[in-house]
């Protein structure tokens, strides 16, 4: 099947789906590089399109983003199986944004969010600085790591940091990991690329799904790639040192508060929750801790 067939099938069951939910849609048009249909309910109108090129397919929604018909769309969409994302594997491109984020496993904490701008030069710099997955580097290395990538990217990076508090009011909004991962990376990518002109995006990939940035229609020039184990490519190791760097700064925050709590969300951390919350009470624990993890459940039944 070629990538204009492709592209067609899309649009194509999109549209029967919109149908089946009762969604008023035109008929599909054809345009150069993509095809497109428009859906109504009232005055509210959402355009889809799905485009076609060398880079493969690409679904772009247009209208009025903070509107809940334009949501429901996308929901409906995004969610179905044919936008899985197909693991890709590039060369390094010369310029481009790497996202990536930590504490999305640890019952204490924030979870963290960072994107990092690189070219030609600040890339060469932070590869022999010795930048590299923040997992192979202690606390230590990872402050010293974060302090070399701000000074050579200057404004060139973003973290979005949501706390625990901000944590569990998301999660229980959209009731799902991923969408506030999604979420998070989205936001720190578009601050970016407010900002600089970048044709690339590079995230590790954490879902199936496209980022909520991806069907923006004021970033339908930008490739978007998610890849697992993408801290091989310097933004990205760039972008889970900052990440850690944030994450690691809010527990020394917690310590200078006397509170000295533990990272991951191992039996130890468990336990000492347990006590912590006979303590302190549910309230103040939320305040700390992400209390959708099962960790919760254990520890409150």
């Amino acid at each position: 099947m070629s990538i204009e067939e492709k592209a067609d099938s899309a649009i194509t069951s999109y549209r029967d789906l919109l149908i089946k939910k009762d969604i008023r849609v035109t008929e599909v048009i054809r345009k150069d590089y993509n095809f497109e249909f428009m859906a109504e309910r009232q005055k509210e109108k959402v355009k889809v399109q799905v485009y076609f090129g060398k880079k493969g397919v690409k679904t772009i929604f247009q209208g009025d983003e903070k509107s809940e018909f334009f949501k429901s769309i996308g929901n409906l969409i995004l969610d179905e199986p044919s936008l899985e994302l197909k693991d890709q594997t590039i060369g390094e491109p010369e310029e481009y944004i790497g996202s990536d984020e930590c504490g999305k496993g640890d019952f204490f904490g924030p979870l963290v969010v960072a994107a990092v701008y690189l070219n030609k030069e600040t890339k060469k710099i932070l590869a022999e600085s010795g930048v590299r997955d923040s997992k192979d580097l202690s606390d230590y290395q990872i402050k010293i790591l974060a302090h070399k990538i701000k000074d050579a990217v200057g404004d060139n990076f973003q973290i979005v940091r949501i706390n625990p508090v901000k944590y569990n009011e998301l999660y229980e909004k959209f009731s799902n990991l991923n969408k506030i991962l999604s979420w998070a990376h989205s936001k720190a990518i578009g601050n970016l690329l407010d900002n600089i002109d970048c044709r690339t995006v590079i995230t590790d990939k954490f879902s199936k799904k496209d980022l909520d940035i991806v069907s923006h229609s004021k970033h339908s020039s930008v490739e978007f790639i998610q890849e697992t184990k993408a801290e091989k490519y310097t933004a990205v190791a760039a972008a889970s040192i900052l990440a850690r760097d944030s994450f690691i700064r809010w527990f020394e925050e917690g310590e200078r508060k006397n509170l000295n709590l533990p990272k991951g969300s191992s039996l130890e951390t468990e336990k000492f929750a347990k006590v912590l919350l006979k303590k302190i009470g549910e309230e103040k624990l939320s305040e700390i801790a992400k209390i959708h993890f099962k960790t919760f459940k254990k520890i409150s039944s």
